[in-house]
């Protein structure tokens, strides 16, 4: 099952492997990866992997999840797949390079990183990750930076294996999806928040936040990250901050009160 908080891989480039390891054995039982070298080093996440399971933290145990991203995502010269190829096909490449990459036959969760310019684009791609879903390479399949309500409802009214994961940067630009995490409640689908922490210097900076950091004696980012948890957000953090790690694992040693939801769910709609 997907763990209520998931490790970020992004930008760690060399570093990967060296805090995936260390991320997961601290406690971190997911992991969020992508076959996008630009930002990425899923090889590095392999040879975590690989480390661990001879440490005896079997790769059954750990909740993995990766992205195809379209051409107009990669660098040009490091593109994983044939760009040239059909749609179809740079998934099915895709989706290889990241088996070969993480040592895996399987993922917990594939993800497009970003729809496409055009929506029959969107779903040719959906389509070949559904094949990969029937072929048993996927246990679940997800959209990334998506944030318009009517694309994304549309693509799961169309997809016949419906998306069960939204990752998307949770900031007050979007509003914070409220119309889209509506619909993830509604649907069952599980929203996912990345730039959780760097968007949001303002909600950590606000009163009650430091009123229940105070009380609860915790940082302004725990309280933040609890809340979240338990309003069904999953959040991804990228610390490579040893006390940041545990410190983000040990916001499920607390939880805040009903009478103070509403007050923090109130910072969201500002």
């Amino acid at each position: 099952m997907m763990p209520k908080i998931i490790y970020g891989t992004a930008w760690k480039k060399d570093q990967t492997a060296r805090l995936v390891e260390k991320a997961i054995r601290y406690g971190f039982a997911g992991i969020d990866t992508a076959c996008q070298p630009k930002h990425y080093n899923e090889e590095g996440v392999g040879l975590a992997l690989e480390a661990l399971e001879k440490q005896g933290l079997h790769r059954e145990h750990i909740f993995l999840q990766t992205k195809f991203t379209p051409v107009a995502g990669q660098d040009p010269e490091r593109i994983p797949y044939n760009p040239d190829a059909p749609l179809e096909e740079q998934v099915r490449q895709s989706f290889a390079t990241s088996q070969d990459n993480l040592g895996t036959d399987y993922v917990d969760s594939l993800v497009l990183h970003s729809p496409l310019p055009r929506f029959d684009q969107l779903m040719t791609v959906w389509r070949a990750m559904e094949a990969i879903y029937d072929q048993q390479g996927a246990r679940q399949l997800g959209i990334s930076n998506c944030y318009d309500w009517a694309v994304f409802k549309r693509l799961y009214d169309e997809a016949r294996v419906k998306p069960t994961v939204l990752q998307n940067r949770f900031y007050a630009e979007t509003g914070y999806d409220q119309e889209l995490r509506a619909f993830c409640r509604e649907f069952g689908v599980v929203y996912q928040s990345f730039w959780t922490l760097t968007a949001n210097p303002h909600i950590l900076r606000s009163r009650v936040v430091q009123e229940l950091a105070r009380l609860h004696q915790r940082t302004e980012a725990q309280v933040f990250f609890r809340f979240l948890t338990q309003i069904g957000i999953v959040p991804l953090t990228g610390t490579t901050s040893d006390q940041h790690m545990q410190e983000d694992l040990a916001i499920f040693e607390f939880e805040i009160g009903a009478d103070a939801l509403p007050r923090l769910e109130a910072l969201l709609k500002a």
